[in-house]
């Protein structure tokens, strides 16, 4: 586990044991807590659904399929991965990875919510619609509001598809590029 890491777990314990978490019945199919990884500084800070199996074997968000998408698109849009914190709205793997249940995202909001607040990013990108209703409770369509930039309490959040819709729906992955394009100016607007 690197420093960044490490720290954040700490940070989260106040709350209680993250890598032993009770909170919900996601504890009986994890393999591992994936709490997230990146700069504790970060200026960007990307919230995703939840770990797939690749992430539940590695205890880091975003290294399988998804993630190489979403590096591409980082890649992309200018950014270094190693410059954003990456994380979900759960911490455990769904059962055959489906979406997260309500009481799912409710349980882990705690830790997400004390990782946005040490972290106190000045941009949060929501990557599909799961993480986009969770932090902005109310319902919402990416594929109208893509792209869409909300401010709330301070912070600038932009709504856009999770990189796995890329996998499913090829023809999206210009409209995906061009917002992650948008991410960096984010910073200076």
């Amino acid at each position: 586990m690197d420093p960044d890491t490490e720290r954040m777990v700490q940070i989260l314990n106040r709350i209680d044991d993250v890598l032993h978490c009770q909170r919900c019945d996601l504890k009986l199919s994890r393999t591992h807590v994936v709490v997230g990884t990146g700069p504790l500084d970060a200026k960007i800070m990307l919230i995703g659904e939840a770990p797939g199996r690749d992430e539940d074997m590695k205890s880091e968000p975003f290294v399988g399929s998804a993630g190489r998408i979403l590096n591409e698109l980082l890649e992309k849009g200018g950014i270094h991965r190693k410059d954003v914190y990456i994380t979900n709205v759960v911490k455990c793997r769904p059962p055959e990875n489906r979406t997260p249940r309500d009481y799912e995202i409710e349980a882990c909001h705690p830790y997400l919510q004390k990782q946005m607040e040490a972290i106190s990013p000045k941009a949060i990108v929501l990557l599909g619609k799961t993480a986009a209703e969770a932090l902005l409770g109310r319902t919402v369509e990416p594929g109208k509001e893509h792209g869409t930039i909300i401010e709330k309490d301070g912070i600038k959040y932009m709504i856009t598809y999770h990189p796995a819709a890329m996998i499913y729906k090829r023809t999206l992955k210009d409209t995906i590029a061009e917002d992650f394009k948008r991410i960096s100016a984010l910073l200076v607007g």
